[in-house]
């Protein structure tokens, strides 16, 4: 078996024209900015200990009836003030 190759044989890349660095767009240096905060804030939180516990107690299957049980009642139309749902996670969180 014999294969002919019809055309230009020479690679097409090697005759695309070579573009230089291009300094970046405000967006993607905005976007890159973002994305290092993000990091920062988070290799923070996995160092702090005190967001390691609350992230403990949060996953705990037993939070999610004290966080039920410190619902708004039905007849008071959902409002609870400031110091009622402090009292609430008082309770709860012994």
């Amino acid at each position: 078996m014999h294969i002919t190759t019809i055309g230009n044989a020479s690679s097409t890349a090697a005759n695309a024209p070579v573009r230089g660095p291009s300094a970046p767009s405000a967006e993607s240096t905005r976007i890159r900015n973002d994305v290092d905060a993000a990091r920062n804030t988070a290799l923070s939180a996995l160092n702090n200990d005190r967001f390691r516990v609350m992230l403990e107690q949060i996953t705990d299957p037993r939070a999610s009836g004290a966080l039920m049980t410190m619902g708004a009642d039905s007849q008071d139309g959902g409002v609870v003030d400031f110091n009622t749902a402090l009292s609430r996670y008082t309770e709860n969180s012994k």
